[in-house]
């Protein structure tokens, strides 16, 4: 066993990260008991995107996987120490914002997020319908205020992104995700990252946009289910691969293929909603059909094999 002076030799130096260690992302976000959203998502989804996940619990929500009854809100000076605490000693290379709980967290976050604008921030606004009407829209304009000017990518889904960022839009047509680009662009944020936004055939677009038009984008065949923590995976994924250096078209490329085929393997822990699978490349390969059966339907796989997607390699 080493002594004591011995080991304080050979500790690290905070800031310093092991070469070929892999890359650290701070996830501000709720902790969610059943595992399908919040912080726990986002743990699952950045190991998986082979990074290394520093989270940080803003707030505890009471929930199912069917429904969101209410939010207990964590101290914002706990916050900012949790996020202290840990960046005085690990070096992050990206950030994902989730739902931080109140205004006052946001505020407690956004100072925090100012000491670091070099780092890419991947912004999350989730559906928060099932709040109060006073504290959602405290916390929408406190988002708008000191989160948006620190954004490099604000991901949303298209409904939840109109009604935020376009209130009063009341053309009979649904705005593009450039229009929303540009409404979030006037605030601040670089990048808008639109999620279903529907299509006249079966299909939903998801469209990665700026002010000045679509960059990149990928369709989704429209499924018949409900889904609880597409969004968090979405966007822990893109932190994640961004926290690599990778350029941001190809990021939101990577990242929504990883989230097509975590939905795909998608499971129904209870009797809400279908949690993605964000660990579907891990599966072990199905059972061999006996002689003269026909192969069972499977789950997507990545080149036929159990390989983890390319973009874990992160460091």
């Amino acid at each position: 066993m080493n002594s004591p002076q011995n080991s304080a030799e050979t500790a690290p130096v905070a800031g310093e990260q092991d070469s070929g260690a892999p890359a650290c992302v701070l996830s501000f976000n709720a902790n969610d008991p059943s595992g399908a959203s919040g912080i726990g998502a986002d743990i699952a989804t950045i190991a998986a995107m082979g990074a290394h996940a520093l989270p940080v619990v803003t707030s505890l929500l009471i929930r199912d996987t069917a429904e969101v009854f209410e939010s207990h809100e964590i101290d914002p000076d706990a916050v900012v120490d949790q996020a202290r605490s840990i960046l005085e000693d690990c070096t992050i290379a990206a950030w994902k914002v989730g739902f931080l709980g109140s205004a006052e967290g946001v505020s407690a976050v956004a100072e925090i997020l100012s000491d670091y604008s070099d780092v890419p921030l991947v912004s999350f606004l989730p559906n928060l319908s099932w709040m109060d009407e006073d504290p959602q829209m405290a916390y929408l304009d406190a988002f708008r205020e000191l989160i948006l000017p620190a954004t490099r990518v604000l991901v949303g889904s298209h409904k939840t992104l109109t009604d935020f960022l376009l209130p009063e839009w009341d053309a009979e047509r649904q705005p593009s995700a450039r229009e929303l680009a540009v409404a979030a662009g006037e605030l601040g944020a670089d990048y808008v990252l639109v999620t279903g936004i529907q299509l006249p055939d079966q299909f939903i677009d998801n469209v990665l946009a700026s002010p000045q038009g679509a960059l990149c984008g990928e369709r989704f065949e429209r499924f018949d289910t409900a889904f609880v923590g597409a969004g968090d995976t979405l966007s822990a994924a893109l932190a994640a691969i961004l926290s690599s250096g990778t350029e941001l078209d190809v990021a939101v490329s990577e990242a929504l293929s990883f989230l097509d085929q975590a939905l795909d393997a998608g499971f129904r822990p209870g009797m809400g909603g279908v949690v993605p699978d964000r660990f579907f490349w891990a599966l072990p390969p199905g059972e061999q059909p006996a002689e003269g059966e026909a192969a069972p339907e499977q789950g997507p796989t990545l080149d036929d094999t159990t390989t983890p997607p390319s973009s874990r390699h992160v460091h």
